[in-house]
This record gives structure tokens, sequence and C-alpha cells, in this order.
């Protein structure tokens, strides 16, 4: 049980990522059924529903997931307001870009295979929230709640080099 804890402990920014990770996704999965569900009742089908449910299902997963990745996940405790401007900027920006990712892999799909066959549909959105959870991890770690004293793996070792000729 000790062995558990200690990787826990030591892996805890890729395992408290994944669980959170798996609610974010949760949380965009039920929002784009909901609103998918929902716009298709007043008659809206096709590609643009696609596209504003996946929309609307990411403004819920981006807020639900900065808070949960800044306080829990990388444990960015401060609230100065120049730290908190660049990380909200910084995740909002690296978000819109995998949200333009996954939108062209479901509109592209949704061309291909058709738009109102929702299984295609959530089996194009499962394939592109992998890889957006994989993006969104990397994006995370080595930029937006990256501690200032750490320094990348390549400079770690660039300067193991210069000190071991």
């Amino acid at each position: 049980m000790s062995k558990i804890k200690e990787l826990i402990k030591k892996h805890w920014d890729i395992v408290s990522y994944l669980f959170f990770g798996v609610c974010t996704t949760i949380v965009g999965w039920v929002t784009y059924w909901l609103f998918m569900t929902l716009f298709s009742s007043f008659g809206m089908n096709g590609e643009l529903n696609i596209i504003i449910s996946n929309v609307i299902s990411w403004i819920f997963a981006v807020i639900f997931a900065f808070i949960t990745n800044k306080l829990w996940v990388f444990r960015s405790k401060s609230f100065d307001a120049k730290t908190l401007w660049y990380e909200i900027g910084t995740f909002v920006s690296a978000r819109l870009v995998t949200l333009l990712i996954e939108t062209g892999i479901l509109a592209g799909a949704a061309f291909l295979f058709g738009s109102d066959n929702n299984v295609i549909n959530m089996i194009m959105k499962i394939i592109t929230s992998i890889i957006v959870v994989l993006l969104n991890y990397i994006f995370s770690k080595l930029i937006i709640f990256r501690k200032k004293g750490e320094k990348k793996e390549e400079e770690k070792n660039s300067e193991k080099v210069l000190e071991n000729p």
C-alpha cells in the first residue's frame, strides 16, 4: 500500500490530471449531448448543431478544467493578478488551439460520414477527446502551470554536460 502511495505522490500531476481529465471529459460529453439533444428538438441538425454544441460544451469544460488544473493538478497557488491573468490567458489560448483541432476533426467526420448519425458523431467525439487530453496536458505541464523554479529538461541536461566535459 505504501508503494502505491509513493507512486501517486511521485506522479501526482499525471494521476490527478488523468482523474480530472476524465471528469472534464465527462463535463464536455454530457454538455455536448445535452445541447445536441436540445438543439435537435428545436429542429437544428447537421454540422451547425455539432459545431455549436461542441463550442458550448467546450466552454463548460474549460472553466471546470482551469479550476481543477490550477488548484489540484499543478497546485498553482499564486493568485496575484499578473500570474492569474497569464495562466488564464495561456490556458484559454491553448484550449482554443485544441478546440479548433477537435472541431475540425468533428466537422470533417460529419462531412465524410454524414452529420445525422449520432453514433458516429459520438465515436468521433471520443477519439478527439483522447487527442485533446494529451495535447492539453502537454500545454499545461510545459507552458501554463510550469513552476518558475523548474528548468526544462534540456536546460538541465545541457548544464550537466557543461559541468562534466
